[in-house]
């Protein structure tokens, strides 16, 4: 299913060729810029288990700029201050009710600012706490309990959070969970095999949901 008219000529071009995904450089302070290994590892392990054609290395595109829409997954990271401009939060507005997604994993220390921009983004729109059973918990793998723990901090359950338009998801807000830390370079934590497989598994199942639903 494709998710909207205005990503027709994408998907379909990306029948011959590769797919393309953009990491979000935000203002605010805050290091955008974290996790430089995360994505491409990501990127690397679905291309080899679920299928997908996506470009090695990830883009990174500005939230006011027209390129945001080219590209149907944008990863938002960090540990700081997020600051969205009123152009920004237009441009951001616009790309996600036309079809785009928004993952938003706070690398500990985002939550008190991104959740203000959410709602300035989206005043009408509850951030509501996804339920383990959603569909992007269940395929291609099966996480029974919901969003994964990765990283401890402060002692409290990993959530999954989201906005919906018209029963579609378009932004995933995945915290107290660390899954770009999961996603980096295996010596850059020192995390287990299996901790960071759990990591990569669920980004698989949040790729993979974007590119069928």
């Amino acid at each position: 299913m494709i998710r909207s008219l205005l990503f027709f000529v994408f998907f379909i071009s990306s029948v011959s060729y590769a797919q393309e995904i953009a990491l979000l450089k935000y203002n605010g302070g805050g290091d955008w810029y974290a996790n430089p290994t995360s994505l491409p590892n990501l990127i690397k392990f679905c291309n080899s288990n679920i299928n997908t054609r996506i470009k090695a290395k990830p883009a990174t595109v500005e939230p006011s700029s027209p390129d945001l829409f080219s590209y149907p997954f944008i990863h938002m990271t960090g540990h700081g201050n997020v600051v969205f401009s009123d152009n920004d939060r237009d441009n951001l507005k616009k790309y996600l009710e036309a079809g785009g997604f928004l993952h938003i994993d706070d690398n500990y220390g985002m939550d008190q600012y991104i959740r203000k921009e959410i709602k300035k983004l989206f005043p009408n729109n509850e951030l509501i706490e996804i339920p383990s059973n959603h569909s992007i918990f269940q395929k291609p793998y099966i996480f029974t309990s919901g969003l994964p723990k990765i990283h401890e901090h402060d002692g409290k359950r990993p959530q999954a959070f989201g906005v919906f338009i018209e029963n579609r998801l378009v932004l995933l807000y995945t915290y107290e969970c660390d899954l770009g830390d999961g996603w980096e370079d295996a010596e850059v934590n020192n995390d287990p095999i299996e901790v960071r497989q759990k990591a990569l598994k669920m980004g698989a199942n949040i790729i993979h949901y974007i590119f069928n639903n």
